[in-house]
């Protein structure tokens, strides 16, 4: 019955994409679903974009292994989404645009948009991948079958309703599956709490080491310094996040829809976590991403087992699509076309970005298949976007005042993205923050520099 479950699931998925095909228009339609979402929409789209691997595979990981700290994976995204909605939401939706690199176009002009949509187009790449690596481990507690198949099957799932409805497919399928989500993990906590015999008796079996709050043993201060910068500032400049936004229909619901998301992630960061460390009692000897799946498919019936995986599978979906999305949308509107094809037909700039869709979604795959780690493929993403564009965009809606140009913002972006890519391919742990604050440094001082000499 729960692989019949599933099985319906992405039928449904396919279904509503299908009939998305049929509303859209034109690129506005595909991009930015004709800017019409309202408030619902938006929210349940942000939310169910927010509540992907990281959150629910990986974080419930991080509560196995590390306790209540594990939480700040989700809390530092909060505080930079609640950043955004209350100073910069409305202005980004009063832009109008498609894509997040076009903001810096009219910050820098074309040439920082251009290195910027490189390194998203590599950043959300792993990002996506992650959410494929996260979907696999959850089949795998029903199917049986090598995780590289499922991971496979799920792709598939996600890249063709993407490809067929665009940004209708991807709004209307978040916002049913951010219900699912917030349904399943409300209906787990209290069968996992009453598994283990309350808060007070997990207490005891693990230690007050894993209630340790804000730090802990082995989640220092530095740690915590790390997914705040890297983690929480891609939800305030992140360019799945600010697709949401240029979907709502006005300002006013961009600001509100992204403060009422934030606040609403705080509980559930804690009740994820919360699950992982129930794991990690009833099931000492897993490994810690395989927490959140283990639970489901020993404690929960048959049918509401299959329900609950299909509702992470939701969480899963709902990232991977908005990012999938997101990045070709950057490549055909912010690359192929000022730098191929300016005039490019309407038509025809639709029919590549769902090429790219599925180019993209399958190199994803690639990633996936080799990397196999939740939180290892998105710190990977994480870390090369922020350490190369939230400064020069952040402080780009201060340009004037901060005397900030175009040849101190590439700079920042090719020296801390490529610092934290390189790094992180040698296996140096510090490179991100590292190349962070250095592409800020930069960003300022690179600016003084070329305006000194005369360059605008």
């Amino acid at each position: 019955m729960d692989i019949a479950i599933v099985f319906i699931y992405f039928l449904g998925l396919i279904f509503v994409g299908s009939r998305s095909f049929k509303i859209v228009k034109g690129i506005n339609s595909f991009f930015v679903a004709d800017r019409r979402a309202p408030f619902l929409f938006v929210v349940g789209s942000l939310f169910a974009t927010i509540i992907g691997g990281s959150s629910t595979i990986g974080m419930a990981g991080l509560g196995y292994k590390q306790g209540l700290v594990g939480a700040w994976w989700l809390l530092v995204g909060a505080i930079g989404l609640f950043f955004l909605g209350l100073f910069l939401a409305e202005k980004v939706r009063g832009y109008s645009l498609y894509t997040l690199p076009e903001i810096l176009e009219v910050q820098y002009g074309p040439e920082a948009k251009f290195f910027a949509s490189g390194l998203i187009i590599i950043a959300w790449t792993g990002i996506i991948a992650g959410q494929i690596v996260a979907a696999g481990k959850i089949l795998e507690t029903i199917l049986r079958a090598p995780p590289s198949l499922l991971m496979i099957i799920t792709a598939f799932v996600f890249i063709i309703y993407t490809m067929l409805g665009g940004q209708y497919s991807v709004v209307r399928t978040d916002s049913i599956q951010s219900l699912i989500i917030i349904i399943a993990i409300l209906v787990s906590i209290p069968l996992c709490l009453g598994k283990v015999g309350g808060v007070f008796l997990m207490r005891e079996a693990l230690g007050g080491g894993y209630f340790s709050f804000p730090v802990s043993q082995h989640f220092t201060w530095k740690t915590l310094a790390t997914y705040l910068f890297l983690v929480g500032s891609t939800y305030l400049v992140g360019p799945d996040i600010y697709s949401r936004l240029f979907c709502a229909r006005n300002e006013k619901i961009a600001k509100g829809a992204t403060i009422t998301v934030a606040l609403t992630l705080v509980p559930f960061a804690f009740i994820i976590t919360i699950i992982g460390m129930s794991a990690r009692i009833l099931f000492p000897q897993i490994s810690p991403e395989a927490s959140f799946p283990t639970m489901i498919n020993h404690l929960f019936p048959i049918g509401l087992n299959g329900l609950v995986i299909a509702a992470l599978l939701s969480a899963m979906m709902s990232s991977a699509d908005t990012c999938l999305l997101t990045t070709s949308t950057i490549l055909s509107v912010d690359i192929v076309r000022p730098l191929i094809r300016p005039d490019i037909e309407e038509e025809k700039l639709l029919l590549l970005s769902r090429i790219f869709i599925v180019l993209i979604g399958i190199f994803s795959l690639i990633i996936a298949l080799m990397l196999k780690g939740v939180i290892s493929s998105l710190l990977l993403g994480y870390t090369v976007y922020t350490s190369g564009l939230v400064f020069p965009i952040l402080l780009g809606f201060f340009r004037h005042k901060l005397n900030l140009n175009r040849g101190g913002a590439i700079l920042a972006m090719v020296a801390g993205g490529g610092l934290a890519l390189i790094g992180k391919l040698l296996g140096l742990s510090d490179s991100g923050l590292y190349g962070f604050f250095l592409s800020g440094l930069i960003l300022i001082a690179g600016s003084r520099f070329f305006q000194f000499m005369k360059v605008k």
